[in-house]
């Protein structure tokens, strides 16, 4: 192995994350499904690894000597040391593959809808609580803390999780600006974001222009970017000081939003909490 090939499976994640932009598409698609599926990379054949990508063995094969490794095995190897340190979220992917699966292979009755969207659910919520650790949840409640404004942007299908955000935290007294979009202001309305603000971004694929366009706008006036999308390289994570990647079950080709909502609970009561102790703080010294 190379003297510079990464020596743990959080530096290799750190590796890809750093040079994501300058792999080509074929490489970048790997990259992807690396960050994305870490246990997947670990366990399966590169048969497999390549068809779930989209593309050939030898690709992969290139892509880990882009990293150092004399080959994809040695890269493999270096994913399950990170799979059994307990850093991966131990098959969520496999497990969803199957319960869809399971789906298609179910008649199509209306009784039987509910119970699936629930077991859909429940393996997006129970993945949520390994992808975001503990250590996220404190940089992005301090991050809201600390925040003058909290701008909220998110359109398409994140727009209820957006509007969601912005109502709740303005019921717990933080200053939130809605970047709804009407008469197709986003820019107007993005456009008063200062150093001491915070934007709030949720996307997932396919990702909304304009959510994309906020966050560069938001970067450009040096405002922190807290992103909330399905992908630790989608266009809204790149830019940002903390990402907090969900994965949202996908049942009969419908795709939810309870984890995202769930995440979105947490981090306004999580916020409220920090709030009252400093209130807390400032009356005991006065």
């Amino acid at each position: 192995m190379a003297a510079n090939a990464p020596a743990s499976a959080d530096e290799l994640r750190a590796a890809i994350l750093e040079r994501y932009e300058t792999l080509s598409k074929r490489l970048q698609q790997i990259a992807r499904y690396a960050l994305d599926e870490p246990n997947e990379m670990a366990l399966e054949t590169l048969a497999v690894i390549s068809e779930r990508c989209g593309v050939q063995p030898s690709a992969i094969v290139r892509f880990a000597k882009t990293f150092g490794f004399p080959g994809a095995s040695q890269m493999q190897r270096l994913f399950r040391d990170g799979l059994l340190s307990g850093h991966s979220a131990l098959g969520y992917g496999e497990r969803v593959r199957h319960f869809n699966e399971a789906v298609a292979r179910k008649p199509e009755s209306g009784a039987d809808v509910l119970s699936e969207f629930v077991e859909g659910n429940t393996l997006a919520l129970q993945n949520l609580g390994q992808t975001v650790s503990e250590a996220d949840m404190a940089k992005a409640v301090a991050l809201i803390d600390k925040a003058e404004t909290v701008y909220v942007v998110g359109f398409r299908r994140s727009f209820p999780v957006a509007s969601y955000l912005a109502y709740s935290l303005q019921q717990v007294n933080k200053r939130t600006l809605f970047i709804d979009g009407v008469a197709g202001l986003t820019k107007q309305q993005v456009q008063t974001i200062g150093p001491k603000d915070l934007l709030i971004a949720v996307s997932y694929h396919p990702y909304a222009e304009e959510t994309v366009q906020a966050v560069e706008m938001a970067v450009q006036r040096d405002a922190k970017v807290l992103s909330i999308s399905d992908s630790l390289v989608s266009p809204i994570a790149k830019p940002a000081e903390l990402v907090l990647h969900v994965r949202e079950s996908e049942v009969r080709t419908f795709r939810s939003l309870a984890a995202s909502i769930c995440l979105a609970q947490a981090l306004v009561i999580g916020f409220a909490f920090e709030a009252n102790r400093e209130k807390g703080k400032k009356r005991k010294a006065g």
